[in-house]
């Protein structure tokens, strides 16, 4: 950072004015990009997913609420854990503000984990998160959607994750799945995004991106830290597909 160019208010300008126009194209492109996906054909959903939540056992229709569109957050918390993965705790923790704006525009959020209920439930207090959860635990629902995978399934990989088959696998993954209820009751399936798609909804690495030293990592996501830990000296796992 000490030896970094520095140059004359004008040398500045005429650089700036050079990265604002990739940056317009950017912009233009994510509105491509977004107008592509919502003219993606949808999958109707035949499977009878049961899900366990703190209100009791859900269908996957019934995590809609009175919404027709719903977005699934499958966040990390396998059946074993005592900790939910920091990178997806960091990515609830920005879907807190979004919530009230979501729920007003016809959209359901849903956090979906493996863990048992009583187990994420503990968590999810001290997380003091408010977005509505649910356990797929006992459910084939986070294999179908490419987002879990058994021991046997890594030890023979490879494993199909972000549409394409890679041996860099865990027995947990992240992800976003987003389905649409007609006024049948029908559910399809409409979207899915994996590893570093959830990105674009995360502030703080907009935030840090607009800063000099950036993010700041020698690895990927080396720095994220649970909101309630950043004041250990304790070292983010690698538990997440960068």
């Amino acid at each position: 950072m000490q030896s970094h160019p520095v140059a004359s208010r004008d040398e500045w300008l005429k650089a700036r004015k050079a990265l604002l126009r990739n940056e317009k194209a950017l912009t233009r492109m994510r509105d491509l990009i977004s107008a592509e996906r919502r003219a993606l054909p949808w999958v109707k959903v035949e499977k009878n997913y049961l899900f366990d939540s703190p209100d009791g056992k859900k269908t996957l229709a019934d995590l809609f609420g009175d919404n027709s569109q719903l977005i699934v957050h499958h966040f990390m918390f396998g059946p074993d854990w005592d900790a939910g993965c920091p990178s997806c705790s960091l990515v609830a923790d920005h879907a807190e503000g979004a919530l009230v704006h979501l729920v007003n525009h016809d959209v359901s959020l849903v956090r979906v984990v493996r863990a048992p209920v009583e187990t994420f439930d503990a968590y999810n207090k001290r997380m003091g998160w408010t977005v509505p959860w649910a356990s797929s635990h006992g459910s084939s629902f986070n294999f179908d959607y490419h987002v879990s995978f058994t021991k046997e399934e890594l030890a023979n990989g490879p494993i199909e994750y972000n549409y394409q088959m890679t041996n860099d696998g865990w027995d947990e993954l992240p992800g976003l799945s987003v389905f649409f209820k007609n006024d049948a009751g029908e559910v399809f399936h409409t979207y899915s995004s994996y590893a570093r798609s959830q990105e674009d909804i995360v502030a703080t690495f907009m935030f840090l991106d607009l800063t000099p030293k950036g993010r700041n990592e020698t690895e990927a996501m080396d720095w994220v830290r649970r909101h309630d830990e950043y004041d250990t000296s304790k070292k983010a796992p690698t538990c997440c597909h960068a």
